[in-house]
């Protein structure tokens, strides 16, 4: 078995994305963005001071790693250039036998609103009376609750969530959000995802927090909702501000009752006006806003017709 390369790029928020879009392209497993946050942060707040973020993604060493080292490098140079904040990256092996010890080591239990415990599969926290715990092992999906578009949807959950709700999360990678949502009381919870790997992942961590009654994941994404007769009361895309806008007009309101709300997240500051104009354009009007750091959530409503 191979060692790993480990590649570390500290930035800010919105630097963040753009280096993990990056590595993405070289990461086997294991990419992960860090954003330690004060513990019990409350809902609803004022906007969290920005902090920099830390991206760590784990590459197999093999015959063609200097040529995989050298494109990574070469290609946070360029991005460097647009992004002066951007640094160059450091870089470190991890033996075979470390390398899924070393991601865990960055993966720590958070504290996320009022009563959300955040925490990873293999460690050992005691729950405050009263918290929800939410149990996860991401394995390649993303959601582990460090990042912060993730934390602003939690706390939108913990907000909004009620009993009588269903709950669409569209984009549910690890299935932190749908969890949540059957943990704070939804009555059935719909997850899709258009990746393999992050159904995979989702479906072991519902089973993991024994919601499997209340949770439904499912490979697809919007396409197959649009013409089923099932409307959501409540519904969340944690994903990313182009594919946000493609989703409003494909009809994404249409799988939402009207007068329900809409929750978006992975959005970027500079493009939340482009963004609340297409959720506009498709009947889903902004009745609310958070940000933490260079990270916007949108609470929507479908317009009554």
């Amino acid at each position: 078995m191979s060692d790993w390369l480990e590649v570390t790029v500290t930035v800010d928020g919105e630097g963040a994305e753009a280096v993990a879009d990056v590595l993405r392209r070289y990461a086997h497993q294991g990419l992960a963005i860090e954003h330690p946050l004060p513990a019990g942060e409350a809902w609803p707040g004022e906007p969290v001071p920005q902090e920099n973020l830390i991206v760590r993604a784990y590459i197999p060493i093999d015959a063609q790693i200097q040529t995989t080292r050298r494109q990574i490098e070469q290609a946070l140079y360029y991005l460097s250039r647009i992004d002066a904040r951007i640094p160059a990256p450091t870089f470190r092996t991890v033996k075979e036998e470390d390398w899924a010890e070393a991601w865990k080591a960055h993966y720590h239990p958070i504290r996320v609103g009022q009563r959300l415990l955040i925490k990873p599969a293999w460690a050992q926290v005691e729950a405050k009376p009263g918290e929800v715990v939410i149990e996860l092992d991401p394995g390649m999906a993303f959601g582990t609750g460090t990042h912060p578009t993730t934390q602003l949807c939690l706390m939108a959950c913990e907000w909004i969530v009620r009993p009588y709700h269903s709950v669409l999360d569209l984009g549910t990678g690890s299935g932190i959000l749908a969890i949540a949502a059957a943990k704070l009381g939804a009555m059935k919870v719909l997850a899709r995802d258009i990746d393999e790997l992050a159904v995979r992942a989702a479906q072991e961590n519902v089973q993991r927090n024994g919601v499997t009654d209340r949770v439904t994941v499912q490979l697809g994404s919007l396409e197959g909702l649009l013409t089923s007769p099932r409307r959501f009361g409540l519904g969340l895309a944690n994903i990313t501000a182009p594919v946000i806008m493609d989703l409003a007009r494909q009809g994404l309101q249409h799988v939402i009752w009207p007068g329900a709300r809409f929750v978006f997240s992975g959005i970027i500051h500079d493009q939340a006006d482009e963004v609340i104009a297409a959720l506009a354009a498709a009947r889903l009007d902004l009745i609310d806003r958070r940000q933490m750091g260079d990270w916007l959530m949108l609470i929507t409503q479908r317009r009554y017709e």
